[in-house]
């Protein structure tokens, strides 16, 4: 099969794409033929040596999430029959032609979903349903989104809204949030360099009648932490989903036990298989019919062939994207 594999750490022009063995499905597995994936941080993190894949994944094929069809079954598997359109989250090795997976760990795709569109959906929508229901949602909850124009952020967007809820984001480009503001943001707040996050509470005290907010999603980390303790609400509920702002902060812990915080840390590549079947499961039950009905929707920023894997790359890297980047993987 063909692969898009890492051959040395560094930049996209590290990446390749090789003939390599195809996988076979081992107890309770399928062999999944891969049609989109999509880049995610994850990958560049990988491509770069800073992001070792988990144990059981390719050290050097990455790729965290898989839209396609059900090739072969392995032993004892009985969930799913060949040619079923299937997708979901792995750990790694899904910007190849084939992979396998545990057959609970898959899900069937909306029929109302294409191939890219199908594609951008696992990571984006199953790290954002899984934040939230940790950060234990209520409907009409206030709801800020850092990054709410990334693929998470904007998933996010429209969980919240889906459930009852308000969202709110911010991003460091003005005409990203109009954009998001033109669907289901309520308000935003643009935070081109990091000092304008000084004034972020006042504006969270604006737009939430001095309440405040009861759920951060971060996605960004550095310095948006310790603003977001300034804009929350009593017994509001932060959860960190990533650091590109940055690994450390410098916060008052005044700001966390006077408002009775709760700060949830969050990952989803790196955690074990009952605990990836079981967030599927959750994302099968609450998030899988919207998208079949059309209530919640994957946001496509660009698509790209394997073959231009590292122009892919450099588009995510590029930090101009809205939504989520495709890679179309079968011929």
């Amino acid at each position: 099969m063909r692969a898009a594999v890492i051959t040395v750490p560094g930049g996209p022009e590290v990446l390749e794409i090789h003939e390599v063995p195809a996988p076979v499905a081992g107890e309770r597995e399928i062999l999944v033929k891969v049609f989109a994936s999509a880049i995610n941080r994850a990958d560049l993190l990988q491509r770069m040596g800073k992001y070792p894949a988990p144990p059981g994944a390719p050290r050097d094929i990455p790729g965290l999430e898989f839209a396609g069809e059900v090739a072969a079954l392995g032993p004892g598997a009985t969930q799913w029959r060949p040619g079923q359109r299937v997708f979901g989250i792995t750990g790694g090795g899904a910007h190849a032609e084939f992979l396998t997976i545990h057959e609970d760990a898959a899900e069937e795709i909306p029929g109302n979903l294409s191939w890219s569109e199908a594609g951008a959906v696992p990571e984006a929508f199953i790290t954002a349903h899984d934040a939230l229901l940790q950060a234990n949602l209520r409907a009409g909850d206030h709801v800020l989104i850092h990054a709410v124009c990334s693929g998470v952020g904007l998933a996010a967007m429209q969980l919240v809204r889906a459930f009852g809820s308000v969202p709110f984001g911010t991003s460091r480009t003005q005409g990203k949030l109009d954009r998001a503001k033109s669907g289901d943001l309520e308000d935003c707040f643009c935070v081109p360099d990091p000092s304008s996050l000084a004034s972020m509470p006042e504006w969270a005290r604006e737009v939430t009648n001095d309440r405040g907010f009861d759920i951060v999603l971060d996605l960004n980390g550095g310095p948006y932490f310790p603003a977001s303790l300034r804009a929350m609400a009593l017994k509001g509920r932060i959860v960190l989903i990533g650091a590109t702002a940055g690994a450390t902060a410098e916060v008052d812990l005044r700001h966390i036990f006077s408002r009775r915080l709760h700060i949830i840390g969050t990952v989803l590549r790196a955690r074990p298989l009952e605990e990836k079947i079981e967030v599927t499961r959750r994302f099968a039950d609450q998030v899988v019919p919207k998208l079949a009905d059309g209530t919640l929707r994957p946001v496509i920023d660009s698509e790209f062939s394997l073959q231009q894997i590292q122009d892919a790359h450099r588009r995510v890297m590029s930090d101009q994207t809205f939504g989520k980047v495709v890679l179309r993987i079968a011929r």
